[in-house]
């Protein structure tokens, strides 16, 4: 195969760099099903990744980018064929596998979702991990029992593309939804995504006492520390806290009473290892009954893959609300 374009980060003397390099096939991990990119994006654990602000990946080097979509040009799995349009969410993709940031991927058979009828490419990079991870989360809490009810589901993180697509998501199913950030001026960018009530984190006051009045039916947390131990306190009898994220920090300080007087729930929400079957299922359910009212809101820029590097500072600096789509082709 002609040489192609990647994204890729090294560790040189101690510091990541990244920069875009002309590979091979050869150049790229093993696969059965080799992919023609034409779409990626940009989560925070891409921008971590790229600039070294985070420790992501477990072997260096690594083609960036942990999504991926396009088409098969080639498969030794028989369940694809050339031409197939497909996407690859996590599953190890640049942490320990060559990722999305390429014009071409080799990937395990068994990584490739079929693109689901009712997105493309670009619909679904502008999801991508993020809306894969809410989707997620909303489908453990309602397998564990979570349903729409007068009490609102609490979303933390709320401009982040997690945060973002599960306030769409949410509101759509009819679930009342207060929207937790900390940047007080995006309050109509939220409202318009469906929350009710914003609330500003500074604002919080995130009490002390084991038990709380209660206040949510439920809560998607993206940041963890402080803010989780303050959602264990206030969710209601019955609900579910998925748990997705530590922006603000990985310790829970908390006791085991919401669990035991309240019956709350937390559930942990992994959507790099999750296994097919359910990777699937959540896919076709972003795709129908999931699927975001206000994408085109929610995407807030879409790039060529030249300006790719330029994007991650802003990711760092908590500057970016929304999400980003990288052109790839």
């Amino acid at each position: 195969m002609n040489r192609f374009k990647a994204f890729r980060i090294h560790s040189e003397n101690g510091r990541i760099a990244a920069r875009f390099e002309e590979l091979t096939l050869d150049d790229l991990g093993p696969g059965e099903v080799v992919i023609r990119v034409s779409h990626s994006g940009i989560n925070y654990k891409d921008a971590l990744a790229a600039t070294g602000a985070g420790r992501i990946l477990r072997r260096y080097p690594l083609v960036g980018g942990i999504d991926l979509a396009g088409r098969v040009e080639s498969s030794a799995d028989a369940r694809f064929r050339p031409g197939d349009a497909v996407l690859v969410t996590g599953c190890g993709l640049s942490e320990t596998h060559d990722g999305g940031y390429a014009e071409v991927a080799r990937v395990p058979g068994d990584w490739v979702i079929p693109m689901p009828p009712g997105l493309d490419a670009a619909t679904a990079m502008g999801l991508g991990t993020a809306g894969f991870t809410a989707a997620l989360a909303i489908h453990r809490m309602e397998q564990n029992g979570q349903s729409p009810g007068s009490a609102p589901i609490a979303v933390t993180g709320a401009t982040g593309g997690v945060g973002s697509v599960a306030i769409d998501m949410l509101s759509a199913r009819g679930y009342p939804v207060v929207a937790v950030s900390g940047k007080a001026d995006a309050a109509p960018y939220l409202k318009e995504l469906g929350a009710g009530e914003v609330l500003v984190r500074q604002d919080l006051d995130l009490g002390s006492r084991p038990l709380e009045n209660a206040r949510f039916a439920g809560a998607i947390d993206n940041l963890g520390g402080d803010t989780l131990a303050w959602l264990t306190r206030t969710v209601d009898f019955w609900g579910n806290i998925a748990s997705v994220g530590l922006a603000s920090g990985p310790d829970l300080k908390t006791t085991v009473m919401p669990f035991i007087l309240r019956g709350v729930s937390l559930l942990g929400i992994n959507s790099s290892a999750t296994r097919r079957e359910l990777r699937l299922a959540v896919w076709q359910r972003i795709a129908t009954d999931l699927k975001p009212r206000h994408l085109e809101r929610i995407i807030t820029r879409t790039i060529g893959f030249e300006e790719l590097p330029a994007a991650f500072p802003a990711y760092i600096q908590g500057h970016v609300t929304g999400r980003t789509v990288v052109r790839i082709a």
